[in-house]
This record gives structure tokens, sequence and C-alpha cells, in this order.
């Protein structure tokens, strides 16, 4: 299906495919009705397959996610792994799912789509938090996984992820290949029925890798942890998702008990209390914060619906609520592993965490201080998430002799332990809770340990959001002008300094560009399929630094058709927390007013 496919040849190519009596009156009505803005919507362009697999809204059309589309993915992938894996027939496939509209059948789907062509499935029974898939394919050595969710979408979204025989999310050279043989595959096989696992190919694990995930939960216990006389009170929001069963289990072996947010805490894909289930949006967490407060609690813990996200906030004895960020989480997680690992007398030489090329830098202060290895790797966007790349880049240190046991991303994705090597909203939970009593042991709590490691590191502090654009030729243009800023015929060519900051680095990973690394100014790490340019810069009078990133995203699941987002990240570090402050709000203000040239080109700015 080429750009220059008529909307009728569209049409009759979904009447022809699809099976389902829904949603092919769907498209056949609209047709009768002749709303071709609508079609136009549903027929094109056809959903991508990518390194984040599929994501996107449940409807009829080759524009969004449904039966046919799930089944010809599903053909397209088999076939793949067939021919790139070896032994896939006798390795088998995982697949889980989770309470979302649909994700059940398209579990289903997806198991009979390889059992068609031979292959073994392990099909999880029931409802499942997303690390369960690629725990259990790295246990069973399968050759891939997948798992049907769209974590903290709303309620209208659905996905499905896709896990290398590795265990982690897929990369580039394999999205392009499995999109190509997704292609190759469009005619459905066959069209069940009945549910897959009445096969006897279609083998039920369930309960035993659950209880394998516990073990390995039970291992992240830190050597420090031992259950209070006088225990925290933690409260925990499942999100309407499905991690309230697990999370109890693996809490328990703690002997930590949390008291959950009973209107969050069964799986329900309405959503009925959070319109954007994701615990970073402004407002989620008020229903947890208020329940924490009425009960005394200490401490709200926060899963996204499928678990593998997760955010925490404490409740201070005045009343007062600290919402802790993805960046201090992250920095609270990396120091304590750090400490830990000092501790144990292991030299720091084989040490190394990973993070995202738009997480804080301060774990990369603490590496260059104490003298462990800090990696940081491509980010995604918000259509293909950046986690595959920590999990490879943690696989790849470790082939290297290194130890990678925590790696993080800013949106709340944490990383423990060698097993899965993607993010784990248990995992984190379990860690958090561990820290805050081993803290709460010494008379601390998780915000006076933040404020010491601001105090030996220096205070780092983030301001990120995005400007929104009604013209991706606009978004070209800016950043055009920010590559050839002051007028020069050649050369590189950016801004030179941004509120009184000097620029002191530029990495450009859309042309390949990076100023500290000559002669050849080649940069460590790959090219980004959209725009994107890293700036340093330090502020002489007090050596206050920055580091700012801006790059293009895909649309945002709040976005209205026909937005596109420029998404920057900002972090200054120095040594007074309000002077760090200040300058970040100046450069907010001249990259809005002056970079972005947003008056000119009517560009909005939700502050964050």
């Amino acid at each position: 299906m080429s750009s220059s496919t008529s909307l009728k040849e569209l049409v009759d190519a979904w009447l022809q495919l699809d099976q389902n009596e829904v949603t092919r009156s769907e498209i056949q009505n609209l047709w009768e009705q002749g709303d071709t803005n609508e079609l136009e919507r549903r027929m094109r362009p056809r959903i991508e397959f990518g390194t984040a697999g599929l994501r996107g809204k449940m409807e009829a059309g080759w524009a969004r996610m449904n039966d046919l589309i799930i089944i010809q993915a599903s053909q397209g992938l088999c076939h793949y792994v067939l021919n790139e894996v070896q032994d896939a027939k006798s390795r088998g496939i995982v697949i889980g799912y989770d309470h979302r509209y649909n994700s059940e059948r398209w579990g289903h789907l997806t198991a009979a789509a390889f059992l068609e062509n031979g292959m073994k499935v392990y099909l999880y029974r029931g409802l499942v938090h997303t690390p369960l898939v690629p725990f259990d394919e790295k246990k069973l050595n399968a050759a891939c996984g997948v798992m049907i969710t769209a974590s903290h979408n709303p309620k209208h979204d659905n996905g499905y992820k896709v896990y290398w025989e590795n265990a982690v999310q897929i990369i580039s050279p394999h999205d392009k290949g499995i999109s190509g043989s997704i292609r190759a595959n469009l005619t459905p096989k066959a069209w069940p029925i009945e549910p897959a696992d009445i096969s006897d190919n279609c083998l039920d694990v369930t309960d035993e890798i659950e209880r394998a995930y516990l073990v390995e939960i039970e291992n992240l216990k830190l050597s420090q942890y031992t259950p209070s006389r006088d225990p925290l009170r933690f409260v925990n929001t499942s999100m309407h998702g499905v991690s309230h069963p697990i999370i109890t289990a693996a809490l328990k072996i703690f002997s930590i008990t949390v008291d959950p947010v009973k209107e969050q805490m069964h799986p329900d894909p309405e959503f009925p209390t959070v319109p954007f289930p994701n615990p970073e949006e402004k407002g989620a967490l008020d229903l947890a914060i208020a329940q924490a407060k009425s009960c005394n609690a200490n401490y709200v813990l926060a899963q996204d619906p499928d678990s593998d996200r997760f955010s925490a906030c404490e409740i201070h004895p005045a009343g007062g609520v600290t919402i802790f960020t993805g960046d201090q989480l992250g920095t609270i997680f990396a120091a304590h592993v750090f400490e830990t690992y000092r501790d144990s007398g292991q030299p720091l030489s084989k040490l190394a965490i990973v993070a995202s090329t738009v997480s804080s830098k301060m774990v990369e202060a603490i590496a260059e201080r104490e003298g462990f290895k800090f990696v940081e790797c491509l980010t995604g966007n918000l259509r293909e998430p950046g986690f595959k790349y920590i999990g490879n880049t943690a696989l790849d240190l470790v082939k290297k002799d290194y130890e990678v046991p925590f790696g993080y991303e800013e949106a709340i994705g944490f990383m423990f332990g060698s097993t899965i090597r993607d993010k784990d909203g248990v995992a984190a939970s379990v860690m958090f809770a561990q820290l805050a009593e081993i803290l709460h042991s010494q008379g601390k709590t998780v915000t006076s340990y933040l404020e010491d490691l601001y105090k030996r590191y220096g205070y780092f502090k983030t301001s990120n959001s995005y400007f929104i654009c009604n013209d991706p030729r606009i978004i070209d243009a800016i950043f055009a002008r920010l590559r050839n800023y002051n007028g020069q015929k050649s050369g590189a060519d950016y801004p030179k300094t941004i509120a009184g900051a000097e620029i002191t680095s530029v990495v450009d990973l859309t042309t390949g560009y990076d100023s500290t690394n000559p002669p050849t100014y080649q940069p460590s790490m790959p090219l980004s399929s959209g725009h994107m340019i890293q700036f340093r810069g330090e502020l002489k009078s007090n050596g206050t630094k920055i580091v700012l990133t801006i790059r293009t995203s895909g649309t945002e699941p709040k976005a209205r058709s026909h937005e596109y987002f420029i998404k920057y990240y900002l972090e200054g570090n120095g040594k007074s927390n309000q002077v760090v402050l200040e300058l970040l709000s100046r450069v907010v203000s001249e990259l809005g007013n002056d970079w972005m040239q947003a008056s000119k080109y009517d560009l909005s700015h939700p502050h964050n």
C-alpha cells in the first residue's frame, strides 16, 4: 500500500481481509456514509512497526490497533523470527497481556499465528505485569516475546511490545526486518475463533514462572535491610492496573505491608479516576496522597498500569509532600547501588551504571567523583521508548566484564539486577521500600538522603517540558536555524550562549556532530531518526552548569491530531540550589523566545 493508493483501494482491501464483524462494519458504514475525512484518518498512514512494536488507538483501519493488524503483525514477526533465530520453533515465544480492552483476545490471536507456523507458545493464563515476559523468555530461553499492553496510555489505546531472543526490547535493524516481514504476510492464514490455549503446543507455565519471579525479587534483598520493629507505613496505588497481587506478594517477602488505594486497586480498563494513568501526570497521585495523609503513612508507592514504571512520594510530618521525579529516584537508587557495591569490597572499576542521554547528569558526577563507570545511551521518543537501549547497553557492558546492577531513564523506568534487562516497577517498589526502611533505622528519610547527596555532589535540578507545533515544516525550520544560528556559510554554527551561559559543547545526533571529538567530530552514540541536539553550557561567573537536550517527539498520548512536539530536557547543577533554579528559569525563557521563536511560530508551551 503506497502513498498513492486511493482511499477506495484501501477500503476494499480492508473489507476483503477483515473477518471481525464489528471492525469490518465500522469501515463499511463509514464508506457508505461518505465520511472520507474519518476514513482518511483511519486508513493511512498504516500503523508502522518500530522498535517499540505497535501502539495506537483501538479502532478499525490500517492506521489503528485491531484484530487484523495484530494477526498481520504476528504472522510477520513469526516468519522473521523463524528465519533469524536458531531453533526458534522449539524454543518458542512467550506471550503476556494486561487488562486493557482487547488485550486477552489479542494475546490469543498472537499465539494462534505462531501455532499456525508450528512454533511452541508459552501463553500466560490471566493478567500479568510486563516484566514477566522478558523474565520468562530468559528463563526458558525462548526465541522472542510479545506483551499486549499500552502501558500508561489512555484507555482507548493498546499496544504490541516485542522482545528479541536476548529478552530485551528489539532495536534496529530488527524493527525494519520485522516491518518488511509483516508487509510480506498481510493475508491472514487463519482467523481463529477458539482460544489458542486448547492447542497441545500452547503451554501454561504461569504459576511456575510467577514463583520463580518472586524468588528473583527476594534476591534483591539489601544486606543492610532487616524488618523494622517500628515499620514505616506505605500506601500503594496500582493505577487501575495489574500490579496489586504481585506487589503485595513481593513486599510480603520483606515483611512489608502496604495500604492499597482501593479505588485504584483492581484492574479496570476504563481507568475511571485517572484519564492519563501515568504516575508522572499532574494529579495522578492525588488519591494516594490523600489516603496517605489520612492514615498517617510515610510514603506512597505507585506503579503504572502494566507495572513496568515506578514512582514514589514522601509524606512529611507537617503535612507537606515531596513527589520524587524520575531523575531524583534514579539518583537515589544509583547512589545506594554504588554505596552497597563499594561496601562489599568489590573493585569499583568493575561497576557500571547506565542511563538515557536525557536523564540527569548527577549520576555521571557521582561516577566521576567515586571512580565507577557511567554510560549514557540513546533515548527513544514517546512512540518508541528508550529502555531498549539501556537494556542492550547493559548486556554489551557485561560482555566487557562489567557488573551492571542498575540502569534508569528519567521517565520513571528503573532496572535492577542481572536477570531482567528492562524496567520493572515491582523491583523498583521493593528497592525503594527497603531503602526507606534502612534510612528510617538511621534516623533519616529518603528526602534527607537526597539532600545529603546534593550537598556532596552538587545541586542538580531539572526543568523538562515541550513546545507544541501544528506544522512539521516549522519544526524543521527551527532546527535548521539552530544549526546555522549566526549565519555562517560553512562549519558548525550553533548558538554560542544562552541566558548568559557559554555553550561549551554541542552533540547533534541528527547530523552526526560532536564538538568534543575532534578531528572527526563523530558522536559516540548512534544517530537519532528525528531531530536531537544536546548543548552543555557554563555560567563562568559562578561555575553553574547546564545540559539542554532538544528533540522531536512522536505524538503524545494526550495529543490532538496534527500536533507535533519539540521536547526539551534541561538540567542545571551548581553549589547553590537557588542559583541553579534562577538560571534554569532564564534558560527556559530564552529557549522559547529566541531559540524556538515561539511567538513567531505560535508555539504553545505548557510549563511543568
